[in-house]
């Protein structure tokens, strides 16, 4: 063998032995729709505590993503020809959603999450599934001026809280947000960048947040608006709670799925894609959140990718 030879042999076996070590290196999941067809499985996680995306409703999982989700797996069963596919739900939540992906104890999370740079280097998500953002939640007693400053308050980009009387109006106060969520990293960087005198508290969930504004110890409870929305409507105290329209950031919420499964991931937004395009998804949308304004409407038509 020549040396010309013997160097492009060199090279075509440290590019196979590459190869087979990249191979040996993707995780198990990244080939889900192989293994969705050997199995006839499908693994779906759901977060019992996300009304109305996802919760648990006689011990069973419901909720508008839990639904798509039905969806999804009824679309990958016509796309793969099965003739059945058994599916499998997985209680998540906090943190869990995310290790669940990373490994393989789901396949999909149906839930609630917002699409951010920070998750994405951790998970893939599919096309969006709602227009979320942080909403806040507030007493129906508490001062017009604090309701006025946050409705009505320039965007939140803009340091509108330095000045008075803003600032004299948002000064000493405590403020909740859901624990681990982006909204209570968006609350910690306002009070930060504004250099509010204001506490910051965490709380576990909505109900928790909701007792704190009836009893007085927090001015407003910043989440997920329509989780907030679901929440105050959900509440015995109802009538005494206000969400205010406003959004103070938008995030996109989407469902999580295994990075670098691309076809698995062709799968789940041809599936999304179809069942906003259908006739029916307004009657299917209205079920969780009433009938659509036409900025929803919108949010659908655009977001279903043509085939």
């Amino acid at each position: 063998m020549s040396e010309r030879n013997g160097r492009w042999a060199a090279i075509a076996a440290s590019v196979l032995a590459a190869a087979v070590v990249y191979a040996v290196a993707l995780p198990a999941q990244a080939q889900t729709l192989d293994r969705v067809r050997t199995n006839s499985a499908l693994k779906l996680g759901y977060d019992p505590d996300a009304r109305p995306f996802s919760f648990d409703a006689q011990g069973k999982p419901d909720g508008y993503a839990v639904a798509l989700c039905n969806r999804i797996a009824d679309s990958l069963r016509a796309q793969l020809n099965l003739s059945k596919l058994d599916v499998e739900w997985v209680p998540l939540s906090g943190d869990a959603k995310l290790r669940a992906i990373q490994d393989g104890t789901a396949d999909l999370v149906c839930a609630a999450e917002p699409v951010t740079l920070g998750r994405r280097q951790q998970v893939s998500f599919s096309l969006p599934i709602f227009p979320s953002g942080t909403g806040a939640l507030l007493n129906a007693s508490a001062p017009l001026a604090l309701r006025e400053i946050l409705q009505y308050g320039e965007p939140s980009s803009r340091p509108v809280w330095r000045g008075a009387p803003a600032r004299t109006i948002l000064e000493h106060k405590t403020f909740s947000s859901i624990a681990g969520t982006t909204s209570e990293e968006w609350l910690s960087g306002r009070i930060k960048t504004f250099q509010l005198a204001a506490t910051a508290t965490p709380v576990t969930d909505y109900q928790q947040g909701i007792e704190r504004i009836l009893d007085g110890s927090s001015a407003v409870l910043f989440g997920d608006m329509p989780l907030l929305m679901d929440a105050a409507a959900r509440s015995d105290s109802s009538g005494n709670l206000i969400v205010l329209e406003r959004h103070f950031t938008y995030e996109p919420l989407g469902l999580e799925l295994t990075r670098g499964d691309e076809d698995f991931r062709l799968a789940v937004d041809r599936a999304l894609s179809q069942a906003y395009a259908a006739e029916n998804f307004r009657a299917f949308f209205t079920t969780w959140f009433g009938p659509p304004d036409d900025a929803v409407v919108t949010f659908f038509r655009q977001t279903a990718l043509p085939e």
